[in-house]
């Protein structure tokens, strides 16, 4: 396990903390609007993030890192990390920021809800916020941040099925999740109601880290003349884009993929847009109710009603202006509940 912190916390500084009281309970701010506006009256809370892939993988764990930054940043949180983290560790990890007093632990993604639980229960009055948790996750002290993964998929499809031209789509995922299967069932619904002669092509790594397992899938799709991608995978994704890069070569760009959950236009010249996902948005929140004192047992979604959800910048070389008019006219009618998917 690989730790990294913002300050080197020393054991004088985290038995001060304990001593004091500080940060060990998410109590109700003195005052709740200086509190949202991210004054001094928010800065004694702390956040710490546990991810088992790489802040710098260009996928999953850098936006999850950025996007608690960020919502930190916004209401005057300090923020702390431990990446590349093995599942074995995950319990350890979490529990050890409890013990040096973080209000909130952010765990991003529904794979660490099991360790979250364990710890949870001995922990209550620190704040537990897991991002693409279960609906039924939720506690006194576990809350459930959850993007819409339909919508999601729907975003994906309905750009890929407008940009492909051999009809063979590929959707590769990183375990067999809810929220995984969810997205992969929108973007093949939308990809094929934009064009019904669509057919997808599917896999799963069985990890969220192994880049080598994503180029292997993406070359096996590529193969059967897939030319539009999109994933669920975090650092396997980015070996596909590797694998779709290569495929490219020097020449004109003619295989695509689309990004998510953070703008990643530039990333990889394959990549075409991307469905961006404020999870800063969701998590901020989460930390205001932690700041108001009426966190836990709920689910906090992220949609394009709270918006939530948005469309990444085009690559506007790769992306014909009649087709960016065509999808932002699907994207209109999601928000709507008029798509036809």
């Amino acid at each position: 396990m690989k730790k990294v912190f913002a300050l080197v916390l020393t054991l004088a500084m985290a038995l001060s903390l304990a001593a004091c009281g500080a940060a060990s309970k998410p109590a109700a701010s003195a005052s709740g609007s200086a509190a949202a506006s991210g004054s001094a009256a928010a800065s004694g809370y702390k956040v710490a993030m546990v991810c088992d892939s790489s802040i710098s993988d260009g996928g999953w764990g850098a936006a999850c890192y950025n996007a608690m930054v960020d919502a930190a940043a916004d209401l005057g949180w300090e923020t702390a990390y431990s990446d590349s983290v093995a599942q074995s560790d995950y319990a350890s990890s979490i529990t050890s920021y409890c013990d040096l007093g973080y209000n909130m632990i952010f765990l991003p993604g529904n794979q660490y809800s099991d360790a979250t639980v364990q710890v949870a229960k001995d922990y209550p009055d620190i704040c537990f916020a897991v991002l693409n948790g279960a609906e039924d996750l939720p506690t006194d002290n576990i809350t459930s941040i959850l993007p819409n993964a339909d919508e999601i998929g729907y975003m994906a499809g309905a750009l890929a099925g407008l940009m492909t031209k051999t009809n063979v789509l590929g959707f590769i995922g990183g375990m067999e999740i809810d929220t995984t299967k969810a997205k992969l069932a929108g973007y093949e619904a939308a990809a094929k109601a934009v064009n019904p002669d669509i057919t997808v092509l599917s896999a799963y790594a069985g990890s969220f880290d192994d880049t080598a397992k994503g180029m292997e899938l993406a070359n096996g799709m590529l193969s059967k003349n897939a030319d539009v991608f999109f994933g669920d995978a975090s650092a396997v994704d980015s070996g596909a884009r590797q694998a779709i890069d290569t495929a490219n070569g020097d020449g004109e760009i003619g295989i695509y993929d689309i990004g998510q959950p953070a703008d990643l236009l530039g990333q990889n010249p394959c990549v075409i847009c991307s469905v961006v996902t404020d999870n800063a948005g969701m998590l901020k929140l989460a930390m205001q109710d932690a700041q108001a004192g009426s966190f836990g047992n709920k689910t906090i979604y992220g949609s394009f009603e709270n918006g939530c959800l948005s469309v990444g910048a085009f690559n506007d070389e790769l992306v014909s202006a009649d087709i960016q008019s065509a999808y932002m006219d699907f994207i209109d009618q999601m928000a709507a509940g008029t798509f036809p998917g």
